[in-house]
């Protein structure tokens, strides 16, 4: 006879954020069931208790701090994890004396948040895993050979199908826009447009026009009416690039229309309803920006429901021939070789420029290159002349790696795999121990 699923009790009021939970729980290998308010889900703990309940510190009528006392009311062993967007001390104590069995802090990590459902009601049954999804077709352009880039993509998979506001973060030039693609092209908004707006790239004097539109005679200039990059988004998806550059007094108009899905053009006073899925990228970090007063923390939690973050080209490195060949035959229009020597040139460079430098070394080889192998001599002379960090490098650091790797895994066992436990006992986060974990695991792949 087949296991049963266990259920989880999804409690959230944004759709978009639900549906998301719904799609990743189910493929760990659970069921769910959604409430959108704490009402909702007491009467469906009630009727029919799930396994664990997922609850949102922030709901209509009452809140899931106000909801935890009333939940152990009913159901007292029911494991209740917290999402809060304010993840600070205080609220983490009010949760445990409130009742829950963990906290976790928005944007949510979901390798994290599948630790905490797998310390609370154990791994789903084998066949049932996660093991068992399937992840469509990558795009003709886009390598994942890596462990790192496997994972995100995985996560991708997870993530498209969803409304939900994507933050996408990395290095300059380590192809976020191209990410930002990928999940349009997986979302059910493919067919619909894909516009691309970059915020350091318009003037500050009319990026209110070119993002929300304007009417005639708005301004001087303003010669006939402007629907906007945004409104041109409608139905599809909106790449909101290097977000961190936009102009202070323009986010809370951002943070209107993506609340209320209504824009306002320029010199208008009627809104116009639009629904565009807001991707958006930027390089900087938005938790400094918010602390140093120049980005808002409203803004900054509405478009990071999901954080993503792209692995520079030095921590794919596995990724790198495979890059280098497909721009090498995008270039010259057919296949291309690489020498041995520029093999070891292109895997001991260290690419601080990432993908865009790495596609711009193919290029200009292949401009230089006389026949169809690219010798170390067709590279950049940075890359060319580089020494391996190999030479240099210390012999006590690998085993410096090795002693850490043992202490992780044996603190592991010794918790019988409890992520939670073990990461106390080493005296990191939890997240900083999945990291730790991820890294092993591509050590091994």
């Amino acid at each position: 006879m087949a296991e049963t699923k266990r259920t989880i009790l999804i409690v959230d009021d944004e759709a978009a954020q639900r549906k998301l939970l719904g799609d990743f729980v189910e493929s760990l290998g659970f069921c769910t069931e959604q409430a959108s308010t704490g009402e909702e889900a007491l009467e469906a703990i009630s009727e029919r208790p799930p396994d664990m309940v997922l609850l949102d510190v922030r709901l209509p009528g009452i809140s899931g701090i106000e909801a935890l006392p009333k939940i152990r009311e009913i159901a007292g062993n029911l494991p209740v994890a917290l999402i809060t967007a304010h993840a600070d001390l205080r609220q983490g104590v009010a949760a445990v004396k409130g009742g829950a069995d963990d906290y976790l802090a928005k944007p949510l990590d979901l390798d994290e948040l599948e630790a905490a459902i797998v310390d609370a009601i154990g791994a789903p049954d084998a066949a049932q895993s996660r093991a068992t999804e399937t992840v469509p077709e990558l795009p003709a352009g886009i390598i994942a050979d890596s462990p790192a880039m496997r994972h995100l993509v995985k996560t991708i998979a997870v993530v498209a199908p969803s409304d939900a506001a994507v933050l996408i973060l990395g290095p300059s030039g380590a192809g976020k826009e191209v990410l930002a693609q990928l999940i349009h092209g997986w979302s059910p908004r493919a067919k619909r447009p894909m516009i691309v707006a970059n915020c350091a790239g318009m003037p500050e004097s009319l990026i209110e026009s070119e993002l929300f539109g304007h009417v005639k005679g708005a301004f001087t200039g303003a010669t006939e009416n402007r629907n906007g990059l945004i409104r041109a988004a409608d139905g599809g998806t909106l790449f909101l690039d290097e977000i961190g550059e936009l102009p202070l007094h323009l986010q809370p108009k951002l943070l209107r229309a993506l609340e209320t899905g209504q824009v306002t053009p320029v010199g208008s006073d009627s809104p116009v309803t639009v629904d565009a899925r807001l991707v958006a990228a930027t390089n900087r970090d938005l938790r400094d920006a918010v602390t140093e007063g120049q980005f808002r923390e409203d803004l900054y939690y509405r478009i990071n429901v999901v954080e993503l973050i792209v692995p520079s080209l030095a921590e794919r490195s596995q990724d790198i021939l495979a890059l280098a060949r497909r721009f090498a035959a995008e270039f010259v229009g057919g296949p291309i070789r690489l020498s041995p020597q520029a093999v070891r040139c292109l895997l001991s460079h260290a690419w601080p420029g990432n993908v865009r430098e790495l596609r711009n070394a193919i290029q200009l080889a292949c401009l230089v290159c006389r026949g169809d192998v690219i010798m170390p001599e067709h590279l950049p002379p940075k890359i060319a002349n580089h020494v391996p960090d190999s030479d240099r490098q210390d012999p006590k650091a690998g085993q410096l790696l090795q002693i850490e790797r043992a202490a992780v895994l044996a603190t592991l066992e010794e918790c019988n795999g409890n992520r939670t436990q073990a990461a106390k006992k080493l005296g990191i986060s939890r997240r900083g121990l999945i990291y730790k974990l991820r890294a092993i695991e591509a050590e091994t792949d």
